[in-house]
């Protein structure tokens, strides 16, 4: 599902997606229209703006974590230096996506977040690194659970996964999706997935994107360093 007040970039988004075999687009609308559209048609991903008058990308998040199988959602944005993105992800967003993305990256995104991963594009991905990692704009705001620095517990919740947890950990951080990752570890699908959920639970997070933040954050942290995974789960 599409979610976004302009009427000509929804539709154009939606006749590219529609073009593929594998992915259906039911609907197309705007912030006030999509919570019901959402019961109805239970999409699996979620492109959504966050500037929509009336209902914004925010009210629709908050909505959508209420859903008992929330769908998967990236954030479509215009904006090189977006304030709003740690509170997006602190949302549960699971990415983030330019308006000028490719029609290729658009397809690629949609694929991407259906099978679990995050997206982030090139230019995208740049704003979140700077911010998280404090060379940005907006990085005092941060989430404190995604800082070592404000949060002395992230260390000690660290130190509780296992090894093959912190494994899972180091593959999120660099943006695989289970699949890629169960491929690299040769784990099971429903192995991967557990740990993954096992990851967010100890850590206390929202989603895998605020666990890759965090992961650069602790690594980033002045005396935290651990040793490259084993080269039998590379």
């Amino acid at each position: 599902m599409i979610v976004d007040d302009e009427v000509l970039l929804r539709s154009c988004m939606q006749r590219i997606l529609e073009s593929e075999p594998d992915i259906a687009v039911p609907l197309a609308c705007d912030g006030p229209a999509a919570l019901e559209a959402m019961e109805v048609h239970r999409p699996d991903v979620v492109l959504l703006d966050l500037r929509m008058p009336e209902v914004d990308g925010f009210a629709v998040l908050a909505g959508l974590r209420t859903l008992t199988d929330p769908p998967a959602v990236a954030i479509l944005t215009t904006f090189l230096a977006d304030e709003d993105i740690a509170a997006a992800l602190g949302s549960g967003a699971k990415g983030f996506l330019l308006k000028d993305a490719t029609p290729q990256e658009l397809v690629h995104a949609v694929r991407v977040l259906a099978s679990g991963g995050t997206v982030l594009s090139s230019q995208a991905a740049r704003i979140v690194v700077d911010g998280y990692l404090g060379s940005g704009p907006g990085h005092d705001e941060l989430d404190p659970r995604l800082d070592p620095r404000l949060d002395p517990d992230l260390d000690a919740r660290l130190d509780s996964l296992t090894e093959r947890e912190h494994q899972v950990l180091d593959l999120l951080a660099e943006g695989l999706t289970n699949a890629d990752i169960a491929r690299r570890l040769l784990l099971s699908a429903s192995t991967t997935k557990e740990h993954v959920s096992a990851i967010l639970a100890k850590l206390g997070l929202a989603n895998r994107v605020q666990a890759a933040v965090a992961a650069h954050r602790a690594a980033s942290a002045p005396g935290q360093s651990r040793p490259p995974a084993p080269a039998g789960a590379r």
